[in-house]
């Protein structure tokens, strides 16, 4: 069998490389983020590479999806590749927000971890962040008249300030809008604007900024660190 000269091999790795730069240049100005810092961050944090292989085939192939599809694909991924578990078994804190980095190299998480996880992904398909809210509430457990509520926190999308919101959440996995989540008492509601004065899409955001939210502030911080 002949085998390929050495210098056409070494041709057709330099052109592999250049393409695969070429790929990495076009993700990283289509979606803002330094992948490569991401890469080195992920590794650093122990995750499996198919992981965030699959993070970045959803975020290629949701692209160009409508914003419903996008929502439904987002929401799914990550509802299917983190399990939930309380912040005191996964950090070894009683109140951690981890950043989706550490959430994807964890595989596991609270409910933060999950709303965490779709803000970002959503904000890097170019969703506008006016119209994500990250919503803090009181879940009712059991039966809509159960006395039992727990704190919890979804991700809401709004597709216009005057809209009832689409309410993305690790308990339910279909797409809801708020009206058919009477199980859920909102509290309050932030993004990277910062922390609102209510939940409406109309309502304004209250002073002090994302500082108002210390932890908040703190994952906006890693996850820049990061490659967001």
């Amino acid at each position: 069998m002949n085998r390929p000269a050495p210098i056409v091999v070494s041709s057709l790795l330099m052109i592999l490389v250049m393409l695969l730069n070429l790929g990495l240049q076009s993700w990283q100005l289509a979606y803002g983020v330094n992948l490569t810092q991401l890469q080195l961050s992920y590794k650093k944090l122990g995750g499996q590479v198919q992981v965030l292989q699959d993070w970045q085939n959803l975020l290629i192939h949701a692209k160009d999806q409508p914003v419903n599809e996008q929502l439904r694909s987002v929401n799914e991924f990550f509802n299917r590749y983190l399990v939930y578990g309380e912040d005191i078994d996964v950090w070894g804190q009683a109140d951690y927000w981890a950043t989706p980095m550490q959430s994807l190299a964890k595989g596991k998480g609270d409910c933060v971890a999950y709303v965490i996880s779709k803000y970002f992904a959503l904000r890097e398909l170019n969703v506008p962040e006016k119209q994500l809210r990250l919503i803090y509430v009181k879940a009712r457990i059991g039966r809509l008249d159960s006395p039992i509520q727990q704190a919890h926190m979804i991700l809401a999308y709004y597709p216009t300030p005057d809209d009832e919101p689409l309410i993305l959440d690790n308990l339910i996995t279909d797409i809801r809008p708020a009206s058919r989540r009477p199980d859920l008492q909102p509290v309050f509601s932030f993004n990277s604007e910062g922390v609102f004065v209510a939940v409406a899409g109309s309502s304004a955001v209250g002073p002090g900024g994302v500082g108002r939210l210390s932890r908040w502030a703190d994952v906006l911080q890693r996850a820049h660190t990061e490659g967001f």
